[in-house]
């Protein structure tokens, strides 16, 4: 038998020269071992859930979100779980159906501020000079602001709405990633393996593309995984203040308004604020776990 389907025997061969399944399987769980962690686990297993309620929201809710269902104020009941609003509308279906809006909108709006904020920061960070001075006033000019306030102003300057909500938090969070991103490539550039690529003539920009960047992932992951839900809160909190969704909108903010207008009700707020406050541990745990799992300096 050769050396190379022995398992036993290819124990002690480089990488390279063992069978290509056992280098695979390894490799594997080599890379899911240190991503088995609790926090990692509970934040994935959440997020999951609301996934799963966010697609299938109009065959697991038990009513029509828009229309009545029951009395006016209702309590929670077997026949509502999170009772009734003002208008007679189940609670639960609603809370479920408002997963559609803020989750996918929290989403899509720290995706474009990576990506946005990652490629300005790459560029004023691997080119220095002028396009530094540029991005990096105009991100400390955004950042002079509070987010929440800024984040109304533009809103109201566009009008009430869920995607002027979203561009109000573009607007506010592309210059975190931006100073990120930058602060990255200032340490990666000047290491060993970027100071060979130019001896050898490479050009800066495949430099950046695939010697710098993909280095630079790890603190923008994490850190955009526990952004997402400050910026589902944020989504809420301009709903709560008029700014975001409008009625009749399932939308957890909107929810929250109606239920501190009908304070002694609580199960108005209370559903809308216990989804929120899942979603938010969650990525909060999964961002903690990310972290502590691909930081090779604090050891495994």
């Amino acid at each position: 038998m050769s050396i190379l389907n022995d398992p036993t025997m290819s124990e002690g061969l480089p990488a390279q020269a063992r069978p290509k399944s056992l280098v695979t399987a390894g490799g594997l769980r080599a890379w899911l071992k240190p991503l088995v962690r609790p926090q990692i686990v509970f934040g994935a297993v959440v997020i999951v859930f609301w996934l799963i309620v966010l697609v299938f929201a109009g065959l697991i809710a038990p009513y029509d979100p828009f229309e009545a269902s029951g009395p006016r104020l209702e309590a929670p009941s077997v026949a509502h779980l999170f009772g009734t609003d003002t208008l007679g509308r189940d609670v639960l279906s609603r809370v479920l159906h408002g997963a559609r809006q803020s989750v996918p909108l929290a989403f899509v709006a720290i995706v474009i501020s990576v990506v946005l904020g990652g490629i300005l920061g790459a560029v004023a960070g691997f080119l220095g000079g002028l396009a530094d001075v540029i991005v990096m006033r105009l991100a400390d000019i955004t950042l002079a602001f509070p987010s929440i306030l800024l984040a109304m102003a533009v809103t109201a300057a566009l009008g009430p709405g869920l995607w002027h909500a979203f561009v109000a938090i573009v607007v506010v969070w592309w210059p975190i990633y931006a100073r990120l991103v930058r602060g990255q490539i200032l340490s990666i550039k000047e290491r060993e393996h970027v100071t060979a690529a130019r001896a050898i003539g490479m050009g800066r920009w495949k430099i950046l593309r695939k010697h710098v960047l993909p280095h630079s992932l790890t603190p923008v992951m994490v850190n955009a995984t526990i952004d997402l839900g400050t910026i589902i809160i944020l989504i809420a909190s301009l709903s709560f203040l008029g700014l975001g969704a409008l009625p009749p909108s399932p939308e957890w903010g909107a929810m929250i308004t109606e239920g501190a207008a009908n304070f002694y009700q609580w199960w108005i707020a209370a559903g809308a604020g216990l989804a929120m406050v899942s979603i938010v541990l969650a990525v909060n745990f999964l961002g903690d776990g990310l972290r502590d799992a691909l930081d090779v300096r604090g050891g495994r």
